[in-house]
């Protein structure tokens, strides 16, 4: 993005040089725009979707119709990951108090394609260019809106985006995203927006990624006694391209396997013609009054890093991820690694002895190094960006948390210890 000619205004020249980007991510949670998250907004499958979503509700008062692009086909479900991070991002800015948020963003690729687990390679940001196409080029006409004074708004997720680069230096100064006005008006309603958990990007099926959001939306209010819809309602609510048997297959298998982050799911009259699906967060599940110590455990301190007027991410509210890796919380957590416990809802230590332990087994390896059991691009990358600490006493640190929390083991090892040792070294770095 330049102005023609050589004699750009030099106002211009130092708009570029103080280059906006998003704030560092390890200070804000995951958000998600709920309107999106329960009904057929994108393609399940990594296949170039030609077929338009038509959805009405049953009572007919909500309308959804996605049209794909000739060229580029529909935005999938895996394309809405960058959504979920403009989202996260716009509403940081809003509960800082920034004034006059603007829908058009400007940040860093390798950011972006970090934090939502695309990894930083030639290749991830070809598919970030191509997820980028798709948003831009996919048209949505609904009836849902943020206010109430709008029928119908036809739109694509982006405007447009652009590539910025210095004029004088050919510097590449990232990309700038002009979101949709719809979308943006949207997550600018505070209470449009949930929390989700890290480990979701980390979920690899499509109609997995769809099932987690639309579950987090319909079960996150409803406390222990979660959310019950009929297999029929979600194949509807879903704009899946397969048949509903092989649909209901596949959500059998997901509520089997139940693997979900934060989420719980039980299939109710399995054997009908007609089966259901309870969804419950797994945190509701929890006896309170169980404990490993049998003692009441002593309440976190707080974050210097965090702000007096907002709550430790890690008890906010019913809405907050409890994963161990959510980098709001990862600061008490590296300081609370020895007492190996981790947080519920009032901030206090507690292990649930009625929450089922995932069927996976751990992926540390007592007695290794890190150069060992990282894979070998990791290893090289925390070296390089993370110089000067003893890998091997950060990893046994991360171990005896994983050991202490066997519901919060993370599905790639080497990821979630990058990412401790990177919060590790933002917040120790000036000791060594």
């Amino acid at each position: 993005m330049s102005d023609a000619g050589s004699g750009a205004p030099k106002e211009r020249k130092i708009q570029f040089e103080m280059f906006f980007t998003l704030p560092d991510f390890s200070d804000i949670s995951l958000r998600d725009y709920q309107e999106t998250m329960q009904r057929p907004f994108f393609s399940l499958s990594k296949r170039k979707r030609l077929k338009p979503i038509e959805y009405v509700s049953p009572d007919k008062s909500v309308t959804v119709h996605v049209s794909p692009n000739p060229a580029y086909g529909m935005a999938t479900i895996w394309d809405a990951d960058i959504m979920i991070y403009l989202a996260s991002h716009l509403n940081e800015l809003r509960e800082r108090g920034v004034n006059d948020i603007s829908p058009v963003v400007r940040l860093q690729p390798g950011d972006l394609l970090k934090r939502i687990c695309w990894g930083t390679s030639g290749r991830a940001y070809e598919r970030l260019v191509s997820a980028l196409d798709r948003l831009q080029a996919t048209t949505i006409k609904t009836n849902i809106s943020a206010s109430s004074k709008s029928r119908e708004t036809t739109f694509s997720w982006i405007d447009s985006y652009t590539h910025l680069v210095d004029e004088r230096t050919q510097r590449s100064l990232g990309m700038e995203i002009t979101l949709s006005k719809w979308f943006f008006d949207g997550v600018m309603e505070k209470r449009n927006v949930l929390a989700i958990s890290p480990l979701y990007f980390e979920i690899t099926s499509g109609l997995g990624k769809w099932l987690y959001r639309a579950a987090r939306k319909h079960a996150g209010g409803n406390g222990a006694e979660g959310f019950t819809i009929g297999f029929e309602t979600l194949y509807q609510k879903s704009g899946s391209e397969s048949s509903f048997p092989v649909f209901k297959k596949m959500l059998l298998e997901l509520a089997r396997g139940n693997e979900l982050p934060e989420i719980a799911l039980e299939v109710i009259e399995d054997q009908s013609p007609q089966p259901k699906l309870k969804m419950v967060m797994r945190r509701h599940m929890a006896t309170p009054s169980v404990r490993r110590d049998r003692s009441p455990s002593p309440p976190l301190p707080a974050s210097p890093a965090t702000s007096p007027t907002r709550k430790l991410q890690a008890g906010a509210s019913a809405d907050e991820s409890q994963d161990f890796i959510d980098p709001a919380v990862a600061r008490t957590l590296i300081s609370n690694l020895s007492l190996g416990f981790r947080v519920d809802e009032d901030g206090r230590s507690a292990k649930s002895q009625s929450e089922p332990v995932p069927k996976r087994a751990p992926q540390f390896r007592r007695g290794q190094t890190a150069k060992q059991v990282l894979d070998p691009d990791t290893y090289l990358a925390i070296r390089s960006e993370f110089p000067g600490w003893d890998y091997d006493e950060l990893m046994r640190k991360f171990d005896a948390f994983l050991g202490a929390n066997p519901l919060e083991l993370p599905r790639n090892y080497s990821k979630r210890f990058y990412g401790f040792v990177k919060e590790h070294h933002r917040r120790n770095k000036y000791r060594l």
